[in-house]
């Protein structure tokens, strides 16, 4: 199981946003960040919010739960940049998918849509 984020940013901005994120949480960040500039993989997930008011190529906030052959086992997808799972939502997610033990587990008690 690995965890790791995804942004459209280049790697000198999200350089900036991992030390300003590691001066306010007192702690780098310790998974990895990858960048997606020309938005292929949020568009490979469908995860692009066609209704920026600045045609960018945001993503919607998302919390991707992919199991082994990259399947979405759980997703959290939400129109509010404000609104995201909590880490328990998260876990609970985990759980069901990879079992508390990390092997897979059936995921049948995750929610098949999430929230949004």
């Amino acid at each position: 199981m690995a965890l790791l984020a995804i942004s459209i940013d280049d790697r000198a901005l999200q350089g900036r946003m991992l030390d300003r994120v590691a001066a306010q949480d007192g702690r780098p960040v310790d998974y990895p960040l990858l960048s997606d500039p020309d938005h292929a993989v949020i568009d490979r997930y469908g995860l692009r919010n066609q209704e920026d008011p600045r045609d960018r190529p945001l993503p919607h906030p998302t919390v991707l739960v992919l199991d082994q052959e990259g399947t979405v086992r759980w997703k959290f997808i939400e129109q509010n940049y404000k609104i995201r799972p909590t880490n328990d939502d998260i876990l609970a997610a985990l759980r069901a998918v990879w079992g508390e033990e990390g092997e897979m587990g059936t995921g049948e008690s995750a929610p098949a849509d999430g929230a949004g």
